[in-house]
């Protein structure tokens, strides 16, 4: 999860305009974003209660609408996400990584 979030980061970090206008850009965060979800949907019960204030379901349904309907991803939304959600997503997930064993 942590490198997906990093690499959908480092991909965007030259802003919102340059992400709208690369769909190569595009394309990377969307697969990080995928990989984030699905990541998200593996992870036991034990672990999401570590952290039960993170929206786990939600986080697993972005990445549900991102693979089956991909023609139709709101870029707004994926750009609210990554403005507003990652960094502090990113934040909870090293702390888990520090909670959990591995």
């Amino acid at each position: 999860m942590l490198e997906a979030i990093d690499r959908a980061q480092e991909y965007t970090e030259p802003g919102e305009a340059q992400f709208r206008s690369d769909l190569k850009t595009q394309d990377a965060v969307l697969r990080n974003l995928e990989t984030l979800g699905e990541a998200a949907k593996k992870l036991n019960s034990r672990t999401r209660a570590l952290s039960a204030d993170t929206p786990w379901r939600e986080i697993a349904g972005f990445r549900d609408v991102i693979a089956h309907d991909y023609l139709e991803v709101d870029l707004d939304l994926v750009w609210n996400v990554i403005e507003s959600e990652l960094p502090g997503l990113r934040e909870t997930v090293i702390d888990l990584l520090g909670r959990v064993d591995t």
